[in-house]
């Protein structure tokens, strides 16, 4: 990533600090927990027991790898595989290395918001696997979509695992799939993760460990403002809090102020009063099941084709095209 890109991103975040904690109820952003302290925060989380989503997806991978590359291309014609918000990859591997022994021919563009973590990815994959070509991009779904449809003429498969989607409420995430949408092309197929809705227990130990990880990585976003906008948020005087609804499926994180304070964002010349309790909305992470994706779909113009589950069925990944 270049200077000029970076720029843009970090005045994202002080454009998006500003209006959140301005704001009445507050919010922050949660993809700005990832910097590289968060970026290793998350890779502690995906191994806590009470975090079933990286294991359930990583089983749906091991348990189906042939089956779902096979209808990525069932031609061989090639293709290139697009993946936003990849992350550290590991689950992806599991299916770059089947696409490799299989003599698929296929690119891979793995795309992050954390400059860290695809510059990681990118490495490790150069290492891993050299024969695989990697064209690692850093920036903010919405814009990467907007370039997607320039960046090739052959057929695309765009990934967004982890149930990336959940952190958009129902309206945003039909506004993102449409945007998806009109990024692809008639043969073009999209591959994305969905978690299913299950016990409300089991959803909110997810996302509220008893070690305090997710706590820790929900606070790092304060720890970011501090460091990169000369703030002096007490970290101490917030505590990590997590609410499911299992009508809506809806879990909701919040950084809740302990005590009344100021807090002085220095870079924004900007003081924030607190109430004692008051909160800051950080995550939202939405669960599903079939007829919620097919709506999604319905509205966005696309169509399910093919699902698939791990045995306990808490988490799916759909295959989906374009509605002609």
């Amino acid at each position: 990533m270049n200077y000029k890109d970076q720029k843009v991103l970090v005045s994202s975040f002080e454009k998006e600090v500003n209006e959140g904690l301005t704001a009445f109820p507050k919010y922050l952003s949660s993809k700005f927990f990832y910097d590289e302290v968060g970026d290793e925060l998350f890779q502690q989380i995906m191994a806590l027991p009470e975090y079933y989503l990286t294991r359930t997806e990583y089983e749906i991978f091991e348990t189906h790898k042939a089956n779902i590359i096979h209808h990525f291309d069932t031609k061989k014609e090639g293709f290139d595989l697009i993946e936003l918000g990849a992350g550290d990859g590991k689950k992806t591997k599991l299916l770059l290395k089947e696409l490799l022994q299989k003599g698929y021919d296929f690119t891979y563009t793995p795309i992050d918001i954390s400059e860290n973590a695809i510059g990681g990815l990118v490495k490790n994959l150069n290492l891993e696997m050299p024969n695989v070509t990697v064209q690692g991009q850093v920036g903010e779904y919405f814009e990467v979509l907007d370039r997607l449809k320039q960046m090739s003429d052959r057929k695309k498969v765009i990934m967004v695992l982890g149930s990336n989607i959940g952190n958009l409420l129902h309206p945003r995430a039909i506004q993102f799939l449409k945007k998806l949408c009109n990024a692809m092309h008639e043969d073009d197929l999209l591959f994305m993760g969905f978690d299913q809705k299950k016990h409300p227990q089991k959803v909110l130990d997810a996302y509220n460990d008893k070690s305090g990880v997710t706590a820790a990585f929900n606070k790092n976003i304060l720890a970011r403002i501090n460091k990169e906008l000369d703030a002096n948020f007490n970290l101490d005087k917030f505590m990590h809090w997590e609410t499911y609804d299992p009508e809506s499926g809806t879990a909701k994180s919040y950084l809740i102020s302990k005590e009344r304070q100021t807090v002085d964002i220095n870079v924004l010349s900007l003081q924030v009063h607190f109430e004692a309790w008051e909160s800051i909305h950080t995550e939202i992470s939405q669960k599903y099941d079939d007829d919620i994706v097919k709506w999604l779909a319905k509205e966005s113009c696309l169509n399910i084709v093919k699902s698939f589950s791990d045995k306990n069925k808490d988490y799916k990944d759909y295959l989906i095209s374009k509605i002609g």
